[in-house]
């Protein structure tokens, strides 16, 4: 059995590959922390960043999607006799 020590070209493109999911897993950290900072700027403003994290999830859902589970969620509360409004 060859290990990749045997295959130089095999070793250096694992090498290459670990080297770039560690470049982009800092960057990641650091958008992650850029991220926060905004949240952070908004709170500071007079925002609630909890309300601001669902708008920014609200978003990445499709209308027809966003609408149907909304219409879900005020039947369901409906029928427990819950206000939602």
């Amino acid at each position: 059995m060859s290990g990749l020590g045997d295959n130089s070209v095999a070793a250096d493109q694992l090498r290459l590959l670990i080297e770039r999911i560690e470049r982009l897993s800092e960057e990641r950290q650091g958008i992650s922390d850029d991220i926060k900072d905004v949240y952070l700027e908004g709170k500071a403003t007079g925002f609630d960043a909890k309300t601001m994290r669902k708008l920014v999830a609200l978003r990445k859902i499709r209308p027809d999607v966003r609408m149907e589970s909304q219409m879900l969620l005020e039947t369901y509360a409906s029928a427990i006799g819950l206000d939602l409004v």
